[in-house]
């Protein structure tokens, strides 16, 4: 164990043995999201760099605190990406964090989740003990698949130090298209139709900027061939890609004009559904943003609004959670998880004391009690 991980374990040791919260923190550009951060900061920016980098293999290994832009830009040099495309938030995001979020980009309804990448972890639990689960293959997983099941949980189960990934190579082909005065009936319309088709449809936006019906814009990838043959059948306005790259990577990072323009007291909501939900009955709200094929919905609205959002997107069979707090200095309301089953709220207390029996990781970070 070399020094920085062994000052982290010790770390950890003596806040077991006297109870003291930890707050797991790498850049720290995801803090705005999820309930109060508590707790004695535990920075893993000293666990930095690649461990190991095999590009005929596509697996890459790195420590948990090497900042997430080092990572994607090593992967660039060799022609492969994180096809998820992880949004940073900010300067300084983190491998761990990456996953410790499992947050995702545009391409998330195409080529599937953080966690659908993550072959292995090793992490310290709350005793300190250094455990290693997964490894650098698909199949390897027997009982719980813990490497999947530390993305997304914040940091609450454990503290990871090192993460194993499957990356793949940058598709030869990409195009997109615009498709104006569309609203947002016909443009989920569109997506779904789409959707049943054999096409390389890899991200698509929805938004409507306050004049005209509203603009659907999609990404196509994949081999040059099907890309240019889906482009005749979709029709819409081709754009140049080095001038659409800039707005995909504003759409991921939440920086586009529509996200800016959210007004004071109001928060950002995250309303997750089904692809194939309709347009939502939200009255007194403005038009969504529209994101992952109609999956995601994202909503400027007050915290008065919250049992409507809520209802409607269970409803559908979806949820709604607020993503970002209507100020600065304010938290997310609700928990982050909505576990409606008492019998897995207790799977998830018992895998919680499992991990991390004395509760000191990222206590109340994601549910009050977690």
């Amino acid at each position: 164990m070399d020094s920085a991980l062994a000052q982290i374990a010790d770390r950890v040791r003596a806040a077991a043995a006297d109870q003291t919260p930890l707050r797991i923190r790498g850049g720290g550009t995801k803090d705005f999201h999820g309930l109060a951060l508590r707790g004695e900061v535990l920075d893993t920016r000293a666990l930095c760099g690649i461990v190991s980098y095999e590009p005929s293999e596509l697996v890459v290994t790195a420590r948990a605190g090497t900042p997430l832009a080092a990572l994607e830009s090593l992967l660039a040099d060799k022609g492969q990406c994180l096809p998820f495309e992880p949004p940073h938030f900010g300067q300084g995001a983190t491998v761990g964090g990456m996953v410790a979020a499992g947050l995702s980009g545009p391409a998330r309804a195409s080529v599937g989740a953080v966690r659908d990448y993550v072959l292995g972890v090793e992490m310290l639990n709350g005793r300190a003990e250094r455990l290693r689960f997964g490894g650098q293959v698909m199949k390897n997983v027997a009982g719980y698949d813990v490497p999947r099941l530390m993305a997304g949980a914040w940091g609450t189960l454990g503290l990871i130090t090192e993460v194993s990934l499957k990356v793949l190579p940058v598709p030869p082909g990409e195009a997109t298209l615009r498709f104006d005065d569309c609203n947002q009936a016909d443009a989920l319309r569109k997506l779904h139709a789409w959707g049943g088709q054999p096409l390389p449809l890899n991200a698509s936006c929805w938004v409507h900027d306050g004049t005209g019906a509203g603009t659907l814009t999609v990404r196509l990838r994949g081999a040059v061939a099907a890309v240019e043959a889906a482009c005749k059948t979709l029709g819409g306005t081709r754009l140049d890609n080095a001038a659409a790259a800039p707005d995909w990577t504003a759409c991921r990072e939440q920086t586009l004009p529509w996200f800016a323009a959210r007004a004071s007291g109001h928060a950002l909501w995250r309303l997750s559904l089904p692809a194939t939900a309709p347009v939502l009955s939200l009255p007194g709200l403005a038009p969504p943003l529209v994101e992952w094929h109609g999956a995601l919905r994202w909503v400027q609205a007050p915290a008065s609004a919250g049992k409507l959002l809520r209802e409607a997107a269970a409803a559908v069979g979806g949820s709604a959670t607020v993503f970002r707090a209507a100020s600065a200095d304010g938290i997310s309301a609700g928990a982050v998880f909505d576990l409606k089953s008492p019998a897995l709220e207790q799977i998830h207390a018992r895998i919680k004391r499992s991990f991390d029996p004395a509760g000191i990781f990222n206590p109340g970070r994601v549910a009050e009690g977690w």
